[in-house]
């Protein structure tokens, strides 16, 4: 195993530990590319948001924001047009989008999203934080599957969709300490039909959080329809990629049950699974994995499509 790759190893197990086990199913080569993927994408997010593995913001992160996105549109260009570098991050992706022949223009779909953090964008509609969530996630499952070897635009559509269930499960779980940082990702359709306010401010005091978990609940049961549809791209995998995706799937729709049941209340720590959780719900997905072809192939009706 090369620097690169052991990189791509490192970055994911300490900034996912969800994706890190999960990942642990697939075949070697392709838990090394999916590794140095995941690497890219942390790195970039990273760098928006002046943080480390997600984790540690600093205060003034937004002051040349736009000058390290633009940074990041020309590195990687640069990787993808075959340039030599001696960052890892860059030399993964290089090597990731070349040896699965990911199109180009989806790295830079990603890009999109994240400048779309640096707008400051109000997201009125459900239809607006879908296309920000296929931005920052869909997209992710798109090239993931990719590495998974799949190709035919229906089951990317379901990769997409998994990635689009993954980020509005994000969200609802991060709705108080994003609002706390000023962000609100909710759309307003949904606040304001829960009497839940617009502003970031007044949505992290404690006597709205009510109104905001029943407007989370709702974003939740609009994933639901993405984990469901999901499902229906998982029949394409071979078994070892079905598992890990099957146990993404689970850990990952865990937190949002877990936001569901706490209440409100959920929002005081930060809402997740315990490791041995995680790990039955991995074994676990061997179940569905395995029984994949029996899923009923549903229609993809009214859900998000793809640019």
């Amino acid at each position: 195993m090369d620097a690169v790759t052991q990189f791509g190893h490192a970055s994911i197990k300490k900034g996912s530990k969800s994706f890190a086990l999960a990942s642990r199913v697939l075949p070697p080569e392709l838990r090394d590319d999916a590794s140095m993927l995941y690497a890219w994408c942390r790195y970039c997010d990273d760098v928006i948001d002046g943080q480390e593995m997600g984790h540690g913001q600093i205060a003034d992160y937004k002051i040349g924001q736009r000058d390290r996105l633009n940074r990041l549109r020309e590195d990687t260009s640069h990787a993808l047009a075959g340039k030599p570098t001696d960052n890892p991050v860059f030399a993964g992706l290089a090597r990731v989008v070349q040896t699965h022949e990911i199109d180009h223009r989806h790295p830079f779909e990603l890009l999109r999203g994240f400048e779309m953090d640096t707008e400051d964008r109000i997201y009125k509609r459900v239809d607006d934080i879908l296309d920000y969530s296929y931005h920052v996630a869909g997209v992710v499952g798109v090239m993931m599957a990719n590495i998974m070897g799949v190709r035919d635009e229906a089951t990317l559509d379901r990769a997409s969709d998994l990635g689009l269930a993954f980020q509005l499960t994000n969200i609802a779980r991060d709705v108080i300490e994003d609002a706390q940082a000023g962000r609100v990702f909710l759309p307003q359709d949904l606040l304001l039909k829960h009497a839940a306010p617009f502003n970031a401010e007044a949505l992290a005091r404690r006597e709205h959080w009510p109104a905001a978990h029943a407007a989370a609940c709702e974003q939740l049961d609009i994933a639901e329809q993405y984990y469901e549809s999901a499902k229906v791209g998982i029949k394409a995998l071979n078994f070892r990629c079905a598992w890990a995706i099957s146990a993404a799937l689970s850990v990952y729709r865990e937190i949002g049950e877990k936001l569901r049941s706490g209440g409100s209340e959920a929002w005081e720590k930060r809402v997740g699974a315990s490791r041995g959780r995680k790990l039955s719900l991995a074994v676990g997905a061997i179940i569905p994995a395995a029984g994949r072809n029996s899923v009923p192939v549903t229609l993809r009706e009214g859900l998000y499509k793809r640019p």
